[in-house]
């Protein structure tokens, strides 16, 4: 029997596939060999969720991986319209990353609402300062993106007995649709972006909704940099449109040392590390070789993306 081909576009630490010995040939490219050696390969691996290589080099005609699995639960770094046509099976690592960065969420809400920040600037500073903060209990929140991550975001804000309203790509129980969102919005406390990157979400946080929103809201996006327009963002950190913000993720990454995101005041900068706790990694890896014994069996993959829609279809 003939060895599958496994190609894994590298990035470090690599993943633990040693479950897969004698079951995959495995092969390694970075984003200067990709386009050689895809035609070659039976299952892509994108272990280097930051690299962008796969849109280039993604062949149109020919052969080409029969599925590509990415450690990321974003898919937009990949996505071109060769794979989209294509009758390649495409997953991510959907469940890996909720709960951690559901954490990440709250702990962003609470350090703004108790000044945090502020409290250790003057700590350093030694200076005593005697300062009211404000209360999360009562407070509205609205998540945008009704996927798993979203709603373990709801699940743990509710649980801070914080009102939250889930807005989703369309309507149903539980889930607010897109028409819905500048009402709540505008009655928020937390605004939280936790949606796929799509034709239909890119730049949505725009100078206009950030003017919806009431003067006390604070804003915080981990789900994909190109949801906001940051120079929208920082004019209206700027005139205090807004309370406060927070971002995770970024339009370009790595964030340039000169870019004026870095002293915005009001503004919570952290490296695309809301899902990164400790042993990430080996869940990732640990995650695709269950899917390649799926795949191995011939059962059907689970996490399938919907390729025209940018994400694994759901709730």
């Amino acid at each position: 029997m003939t060895v599958p081909t496994l190609l894994v576009l590298d990035a470090d630490p690599l993943p633990r596939l040693g479950r897969l010995t004698g079951r995959a040939r495995v092969e390694h490219a970075d984003d200067a060999t990709l386009a050689e050696r895809l035609p070659h390969a039976d299952v892509l691996l994108v272990w280097d969720f930051t690299s962008r290589a796969v849109r280039d080099a993604w062949p149109g005609e020919g052969p080409r991986p029969r599925w590509v699995h990415t450690a990321s639960a974003g898919v937009d770094h990949l996505m071109c319209p060769e794979l989209a046509a294509s009758d390649t099976l495409v997953t991510n690592a959907r469940g890996v990353f909720d709960q951690p960065i559901a954490e990440y969420v709250l702990a962003l809400v609470l350090s703004m609402a108790k000044e945090l920040p502020r409290t250790w600037e003057l700590q350093r500073e030694r200076t005593w300062r005697h300062r009211e903060t404000q209360r999360v209990a009562g407070t509205r929140a609205v998540v945008v993106g009704s996927g798993p991550i979203g709603r373990t975001i709801a699940r743990l804000l509710k649980a801070l007995d914080v009102t939250t309203a889930i807005v989703g790509r369309t309507p149903h129980t539980g889930i607010h649709g897109p028409e819905d969102l500048d009402r709540l919005i505008a009655r928020a406390d937390w605004v939280i972006a936790a949606a796929p990157l799509t034709e239909q979400t890119y730049g949505m946080f725009d100078a206009r909704r950030f003017g919806v929103m009431q003067p006390s809201a604070r804003f915080i996006n981990i789900g994909r940099g190109g949801l906001v327009v940051e120079d929208a963002l920082t004019e209206a950190l700027a005139k205090r449109w807004i309370a406060g913000a927070a971002l995770d993720v970024f339009e370009h990454e790595p964030l340039a040392p000169d870019s004026p995101l870095w002293e915005v005041p009001g503004l919570i900068v952290s490296p695309h590390m809301s899902g990164d706790t400790v042993g990430w990694r080996d869940q990732l890896g640990t995650q695709f070789v269950e899917l390649w014994e799926r795949w191995e069996a011939g059962r059907p993959l689970l996490n399938v993306v919907d390729k025209k829609r940018g994400y694994v279809p759901g709730r």
